[in-house]
């Protein structure tokens, strides 16, 4: 079943590829984000062995982070153009219409086949009984949905005053940890491991959060965007006080 999720996530992100041609907005792929775990789900459900709990549960959690993920980049995004870290691609990269497909969307299908690996293995596997395992999961899980939508909603408030315009949020979870949304997406993750460890072989699927946490920690979350929030007044003081990504540890 391995080569058909590909073949769902390669035909998805070329659809983003071709809107964000007709729109010269690269950006447009985050959007394309949360709905394209939905599809996934969707589709290795459909080809599920059997119907048990522990897939029912974690078709709704992925639905549920999907969507409020989708509205949530939906709403901060509209109107305001392409994101800077595209801008600046588009304005620098040559060939840049054949480097963006590979290099943003090729590349974000590859991410999203490694990342959503427990989900289709849960789903293609026969069930078993839930387990201490899952609770284990919905917890972690509850915890990183928290820390992402309270974040998101935090720092949206925050924009919204003129008065923090070229200003940096540290109230809230922002006081703990400079990236609480990060940190709760990579929660999120670990949380739907957790649900794969009751399969059989399940703990392989450990490459997914790990993936991602390696990812917004090191790569494409946190030093991008900490690049621009370096220029904004305030940011030594701050950085020098509040955990990068896990709260209260500031060494990681």
């Amino acid at each position: 079943m391995y080569w058909q999720i590909a073949l769902v996530i390669l035909g998805f992100m070329i659809l983003a590829f071709i809107v964000a041609l007709l729109g010269r907005d690269n950006s447009i792929v985050d959007l394309f984000w949360g709905p394209g775990f939905i599809i996934v789900t969707a589709f290795s459900l459909s080809m599920a062995p059997d119907l048990d709990m522990r897939k029912l549960i974690v078709a709704f959690l992925v639905l549920l982070w999907g969507l409020r993920l989708a509205i949530y980049i939906f709403l901060r995004n509209r109107g305001k153009g392409e994101d800077f870290r595209y801008k600046h691609w588009r304005e620098t990269w040559k060939n840049f219409v054949f480097r963006s497909f590979f290099q943003i969307f090729l590349l974000q299908g590859l991410f999203m086949y490694i990342i959503s690996y427990p989900i289709w293995y849960i789903n293609y596997h026969p069930g078993e009984v839930l387990s201490t395992l899952d609770t284990i999961g919905l917890v972690i899980f509850g915890i990183g949905f928290m820390f992402e939508t309270i974040g998101d909603m935090q720092l949206s408030f925050f924009k919204q005053n003129p008065k923090n315009k070229s200003t940096l949020i540290t109230t809230g979870l922002w006081k703990y940890t400079r990236h609480p949304n990060y940190f709760g997406e990579a929660l999120i993750w670990w949380g739907i491991w957790f649900y794969a460890i009751g399969i059989p072989g399940g703990w392989i699927t450990v490459i997914s959060p790990v993936v991602i946490t390696l990812s917004l920690r090191f790569i494409s979350g946190v030093p991008m965007l900490e690049k621009k929030l370096k220029q904004q007044p305030g940011w030594e003081e701050y950085a020098r006080k509040t955990a990068p990504f896990i709260p209260f540890i500031k060494w990681l």
